[in-house]
């Protein structure tokens, strides 16, 4: 039986440019087990009978649950990047590039909603190296964010007293459709992402004329 992430992917193989073939289905596996039970809670002997393979099996594709782990959020921290950095380097007004980053983040997580709970809220399960790497390119997602929303405020686009802290926030909103998405909800991951992008907008966007003029907040480094 198809997942709802497999569906949402269409034809798509998941996690297809995982290889050999056992290495992929052990981490599909590991995506199921760790949404499901949490990474602490899963064993490696969970994840092996989940792809119908034994536990040996297993080791001789990850040394370590850890490793695993950190394959799963490697793999899912760079295609969220992927996106943000596009949009963020894409042609057209701050605002047209902040809505297509907003949507297109937020349907991933729709789309993606069980390994995007792995992959957002399991870095605490990381190993101190592991977890350094993914932090850097958590990094590079803020600045992709803030680098539009600079953007918007310099062309008179934007009114963010604190750009620091409405980066935060729009990639925590975005983040957070993957703890409640349903796929047999009542909205599909487009309609959600096209929400929040209005959403986000709204947020950020010049108020209008005789609006009250808002304090400045000190920008934080």
């Amino acid at each position: 039986m198809r997942t709802a992430e497999q569906a949402a992917d269409g034809e798509h193989t998941p996690w297809g440019e995982v290889t050999p073939e056992a290495a992929r289905k052990l981490l599909v596996a590991a995506v199921e087990a760790f949404a499901e039970r949490g990474y602490h809670a899963t064993t490696t002997r969970d994840i092996a009978g989940r792809a119908g393979m034994s536990p040996a099996a297993l080791y001789i594709h990850y040394k370590t649950k850890e490793e695993l782990l950190h394959r799963i959020s490697r793999i899912g921290h760079d295609s969220a990047l992927e996106l943000l950095t596009a949009a963020a380097d894409g042609e057209g007004t701050a605002a047209h590039r902040l809505s297509e980053a907003v949507r297109t983040f937020v349907r991933w997580h729709a789309e993606r909603h069980t390994t995007a709970r792995v992959v957002q809220y399991e870095l605490d399960a990381l190993g101190a190296e592991h977890r350094a790497e993914i932090v850097e390119l958590r990094r590079s997602s803020n600045a992709a964010i803030r680098r539009i929303l600079v953007d918007g405020v310099r062309a008179g686009e934007f009114d963010v007293p604190d750009v620091p802290g409405t980066t935060l926030a729009v990639l925590s909103l975005c983040i957070d459709v993957a703890r409640w998405f349903n796929a047999a909800g009542p909205r599909t991951p487009d309609e959600v992402g096209a929400l929040y992008a209005d959403l986000v907008l709204r947020m950020v966007s010049v108020p209008p004329a005789g609006a009250p003029v808002r304090p400045a907040v000190a920008q934080k480094k």
